[in-house]
């Protein structure tokens, strides 16, 4: 690492130049073209997704909507604010021709890659500065294969709007051209925090601790730091007193939301909190994010230790003690995150999305540390002994698998798992929008896809399954004496324990269309709390199908990756299918129950 200047309010290089340069519009575009591709293709992964924001999205738009018991105002665990500025963004795309209420949520997701891979241009390009072009280059690799970012860039989820909030966190701190930018950086992660997640705010520790050290020993002074520090909490506190208005037009009652998300979570007591939802082993994070994100993974799990033995044994990284601080405080975040989030027993894939950006920084500087020692042409040492030709053949190798990795493991994904997205869209044929109608879930009520994929004159249905848990509820659609949106009526039988309402199941007699699935290879799952409703064509017919993947009877590679479905693929591997579908009550069948 080579400094400019020892002064703090100077630009500093952690690493020495690189004659690599990628214009930032071009690395913007490259950013943004996988982002867009997942806005039109990723299936939704989590159901909270779906209930928790794209529902009460739905019902700000629309009128009516799903509602978790997060957003009762007994419990208040949602802030209104997210959904607000996320239901504006569709609101200003309903002007543009042909946008239909589906289109809509495309359009949202389609919003969300350009503010993605904006933030992921801002850091690059400090990257580039801070670090050098080759460095920045490398966490663009990163993070556009990466099969992790291909969902998270879009996700509606508050820990993917953490993630974008936090790239510019880290690019304040890190870019001291022009002066410190404390204020700028606890603004962002104070938004992370505040509009997003508010646990996303610990990525920020690392940052404040180089600035205290700055402070104490540092040429501004501690009156500087802290007139910093005054002015970007200052800034976090007007838009918490933002975020509570809104929060409180639409509860009708003061509530701090994050401070509600963090007692429900820290504090809730043991028949309460998220581990009634279901707990993993400590090792969850380090098998999904080796899913995800392959090589880079074990490469950003390297960057400290390499790090260390690179200033150690004495390698030409550093020239001062400062950047050498610098180099530690840029990679800790990452593990910092993952140690916090490894000892909580209740985990989830979502929960990484704002370590995203921290993984793709430390791999990238350990890619960077690598390819410097192993490109290092000293015949005086064993790596310089390799020829050229053989080290090329060696990086081009492990590229291309790493390449592949990512595109199968997005690919299998995405053919595997589509369905319930694709299947919904014959609703909107001309022969069936038009119609007013329940349509119903059981077993797969968990891959409702929200109401954006439903006419206005559809509603969503549960039917009895194997799920003995809290299911969603409705949106009150009062209108008269209740305001714009009753949000503050307390609806019936919400709890906050994951307890059973039976008040939220619907008879199937009421049920005009059915969404189910059949996996002929898992007939063992049939029961008499979930039946094969697909098998009864007496009473259903099929509007659309589409094929699902059998997880249970696939292999583990067949679920990982991406497999064609060819002869040349050992059956051992192959990937085993079965039925998405639409259904619809045929008409004989809701005649009788007419005549009955």
């Amino acid at each position: 690492m080579s400094m400019r200047s020892k002064h703090p309010e100077s630009p500093t290089r952690v690493l020495s130049p690189s004659s690599i340069h990628l214009p930032v519009i071009t690395a913007f575009y490259c950013f943004l073209l996988p982002h867009l591709l997942a806005a039109f293709f990723a299936p939704i992964q989590d159901c909270d997704e779906t209930f928790n924001y794209w529902e009460p999205t739905h019902y700000l738009r629309h009128g009516f909507g799903l509602q978790t018991w997060e957003y009762s105002p007994e419990y208040a665990i949602r802030s209104w604010f997210y959904i607000v500025i996320h239901a504006i963004a569709i609101r200003i795309g309903a002007f543009l021709p042909f946008m239909s209420k589906i289109n809509g949520f495309y359009f949202l997701r389609a919003v969300l890659a350009v503010l993605c891979a904006f933030c992921e241009t801002r850091l690059y390009r400090t990257i580039c500065s801070t670090f050098n072009p080759r460095v920045g280059v490398m966490f663009m690799l990163a993070m556009v294969l990466s099969p992790g970012m291909f969902h998270a860039s879009v996700a509606y989820l508050p820990s993917s709007f953490a993630m974008y909030a936090i790239m510019l966190g880290m690019s304040a701190f890190m870019d001291w051209r022009g002066g410190l930018r404390t204020a700028h950086g606890i603004m962002w992660f104070g938004i992370a925090g505040i509009v997003g997640w508010p646990f996303a705010a610990a990525l920020a520790f690392p940052f404040l601790l180089e600035e205290t050290l700055l402070a104490l020993v540092g040429p501004t002074g501690l009156d500087t730091a802290i007139w910093r520090a005054v002015d970007g909490v200052a800034r976090c506190l007007i838009l918490l007193a933002l975020v509570f208005c809104v929060d409180v037009f639409f509860y009708h009652s003061p509530e701090l939301v994050p401070w509600n998300i963090i007692r429900y979570n820290i504090f809730g007591g043991s028949d309460r909190g998220p581990d009634i939802f279901g707990t993993e082993p400590w090792h969850f994070y380090l098998r999904n994010l080796a899913l995800n994100f392959n090589i880079w993974f074990l490469l950003a799990l390297l960057a400290l230790p390499l790090m260390l033995l690179r200033s150690v044994f004495g390698a030409p990284m550093a020239s001062s003690g400062s950047s050498r601080l610098r180099g530690l405080v840029f990679v800790s975040p990452f593990y910092l995150w993952l140690l916090i989030f490894t000892l909580q027993p209740h985990k989830e894939e979502r929960f990484m999305y704002p370590a995203y950006p921290a993984l793709g920084l430390n791999a990238a500087v350990s890619l960077h540390f690598l390819l410097s020692t192993f490109g290092n042409p000293d015949p005086r040492t064993l790596v310089g002994r390799i020829p050229p030709s053989l080290k090329l053949a060696v990086v081009v190798g492990v590229g291309l698998v790493t390449l592949a990795a990512g595109l199968l493991r997005t690919l299998g994904t995405v053919t595997a798992y589509s369905a319930p997205m694709e299947i919904h869209k014959a609703l909107h044929e001309s022969n069936i929008a038009s119609q007013s109608a329940n349509i119903c879930y059981g077993k797969e009520w968990y891959r409702y896809p929200s109401s954006f994929f439903s006419p206005d004159g559809f509603r969503a249905k549960f039917i009895r399954s194997g799920f003995d848990g809290l299911l969603p509820g409705e949106f009150s659609e009062a209108q008269t004496g209740f305001g714009f949106w009753p949000t503050w009526l307390v609806p019936s039988g919400m709890n906050d324990r994951n307890q059973e309402d039976p008040g939220k199941y619907t008879d199937i007699e009421h049920c005009t269309y059915l969404v189910d699935s059949y996996f002929p290879d898992s007939i063992e799952e049939v029961s008499d709390l979930e039946p094969a409703y697909i098998l009864d064509e007496k009473t259903w017919e099929k509007i659309s199908c589409q094929p699902f993947l059998d997880a249970r009877s696939t292999s583990l590679i067949g679920r990982i990756l991406w497999l064609p479905d060819s002869d040349f693929i050992p059956d051992r591997f192959r990937r085993r299918w079965g039925e998405y579908c639409l259904l619809r009550r045929r008409r004989k069948e809701k005649e009788n129950k007419l005549e009955a």
